[in-house]
């Protein structure tokens, strides 16, 4: 039979690897969304500054999620 200790320990790694695959994710959008409004401003220079400004907000919002996923990382 299955010790609820080791139930436990594997609910706990499982929850590990998920904040990690969270964390290197959370990397590859603030890529797609730095890549995706760089492109935006080549084809509309006009709309530089505008851009800029929501791209900088969107990436702040995308590294929070990493560092809530770090922070219970360490917690758990």
């Amino acid at each position: 039979m299955i010790e609820d200790n080791t139930i436990i320990e594997a609910a706990r790694l499982i929850g590990k690897g998920l904040t990690t695959l969270t964390m290197g994710l959370s990397g590859l959008g603030e890529g797609i969304l730095i890549g995706k409004a760089l492109e935006a401003m080549g084809r509309n220079p006009e709309m530089e500054g505008s851009l800029f400004t929501k791209m900088l907000i969107g990436v702040a919002l995308a590294e929070s999620t990493a560092i809530y996923a770090l922070v219970t990382f360490f917690i758990l």
